[in-house]
C-alpha cells in the first residue's frame, strides 16, 4: 500500500535548505491569521550530533507546503526573532514571524484624518509604509468624519480601524489588505474559493452555540456638536444592548461602530474547530469551508476561516482549523450593506 508523502521546501536567507533538514525536522508548526496577529512558524530540529548553528534573529525565511505529486503551496516569508537550544537529547528551536507584520508598521507615531473616505486613510498608511493598498469596494468609499492617530502604531490603528468598520487588515505579499471580516477575498479583490470538506476528512470536532446572557444589539455614544450633548447610536435592539466605550466624533461614526461590532457578535454565536487527518495546506483565514455530510447546524451552512495551524512531524501532517460563521444567523442584517 502507497501512502502519501508530506513535503515541504525552507529557505534561509535565500538558500534551500530542505534535502539537509529532513533528517533533522523534529516538527514543524505554522499557525496562519487573519488580521492583525502576525501568522507564526515554529521549527525543532535535532541537534544529537552538535553540528547545527542555533540561528541568528533577524534570519529570514521561505516555507511551502504540500504532498508529493501535488503543487507545493507558498506559505510566504519569515523573520526569525527567537531561537534556543535544550538538552540532552539537543534540541534546537525557532519561531519565526510573518516578515510583513514587522518593521515600520508597529512604529507609534501620530496623525489625524478629516473629512475623508476610508480608503484614503488606509491608502496613506500604505504609502507611508511603501505597500499596495487594497480596499474593499463597500469600505473604500465610506465617509469617515474624524479620528485621530496619537501616538499609535499603524498596527494597532489599523486595527481599530478594522474594529470599527468589520473589516481585517493585513499585509501579504507587500500589499496592504483592508477586507470586509466576513467577505473571503484574495488579496486582488476575488473571491476565494469555497472549500467543500467531508466528516471522513477530519479526526474530530468541536461545535459550540452558546446565546446565554446573548446581547441584543450594540450602543455607541456620539458627541452631539448641538449644545455638546452625548447621544447614543443603535445597531439591533436596546433591551439588552453592549456598551461601546469610545465616544464617536459623529452619529454617522457611531453608527458604523455599533453595527460593524454587532455583526462580529452575531457571527460568532457559533464557532467550530475541525481537525483534519490529511492536511490541506491550501487552506487559510478568511476562506469559506462548507460541511458537505454533516447534520444542521454544522452543516448547510459557510464557515469562515479564523485560524489554520499546519503541523508537520513524526506523526504526520495534519490541519486544525478555528471557524467561525461566514454570515449572521437569522438577524435580518444584511452584512454587505
Amino acid at each position: 500500500m502507497q501512502y502519501d508523502r508530506p513535503v515541504y521546501r525552507i529557505t534561509l536567507d535565500g538558500q534551500d535548505l530542505s534535502a539537509g533538514l529532513a533528517p533533522r525536522l523534529m516538527s514543524l508548526s505554522l499557525q496562519e491569521h487573519r488580521g492583525e496577529e502576525a501568522d507564526q512558524l515554529d521549527i525543532e530540529l535535532s541537534d544529537a550530533d552538535g553540528l547545527l548553528a542555533v540561528p541568528t534573529p533577524g534570519a529570514v525565511l521561505t516555507l511551502a507546503l504540500g504532498w508529493a505529486g501535488e503543487p507545493l503551496v507558498d506559505k510566504g516569508t519569515y523573520t526569525v526573532d527567537e531561537a534556543g537550544h535544550r538538552g540532552a537529547p539537543d534540541v534546537i528551536s525557532l519561531r519565526a514571524r510573518s516578515a510583513d507584520l514587522t518593521g515600520a508598521l508597529r512604529k507609534r507615531t501620530e496623525r489625524s484624518f478629516h473629512d475623508t473616505t476610508l480608503g484614503e486613510i488606509i491608502r496613506s498608511i500604505a504609502g507611508a509604509n511603501s505597500l499596495e493598498a487594497v480596499v474593499g469596494d463597500t469600505l473604500d468609499q465610506e465617509r469617515v468624519e474624524h479620528i485621530d492617530q496619537t501616538n499609535e502604531s499603524d498596527l494597532n490603528f489599523l486595527t481599530r480601524l478594522g474594529k470599527r468598520y468589520d473589516a481585517v487588515a493585513t499585509v501579504k505579499e507587500g500589499r496592504l489588505l483592508f477586507l470586509l471580516a466576513h467577505g473571503g477575498k484574495t488579496a486582488g479583490g476575488a473571491e476565494m474559493p469555497r472549500h467543500i470538506i467531508y466528516r471522513r476528512d477530519g479526526d474530530n470536532h468541536d461545535y459550540n452555540h452558546s446565546t446565554r446572557d446573548a446581547y441584543t444589539g450594540v450602543q455607541a455614544s456620539w458627541q452631539d456638536p448641538r449644545g455638546g450633548k452625548k447621544r447614543e447610536a443603535i445597531a439591533g435592539t436596546d433591551e439588552n444592548p453592549k456598551k461601546l466605550r469610545d465616544t464617536y466624533a459623529s452619529e454617522r461614526d457611531a453608527l458604523a461602530a455599533a453595527q460593524s461590532e454587532w455583526q462580529r457578535i452575531q457571527r460568532g454565536y457559533a464557532t467550530m474547530k475541525f481537525a483534519m487527518a490529511r492536511a490541506m495546506p491550501q487552506l487559510s483565514p478568511q476562506q469559506k469551508v462548507a460541511f458537505a455530510d454533516m447534520k444542521p447546524p454544522m452543516g448547510g451552512v459557510d464557515w469562515l476561516i479564523k485560524t489554520a495551524t499546519h503541523s508537520l512531524s513524526e506523526s504526520g501532517f495534519t490541519t486544525a482549523l478555528d471557524l467561525e460563521l461566514a454570515d449572521a444567523p437569522n438577524t435580518g442584517v444584511d452584512l454587505d450593506a
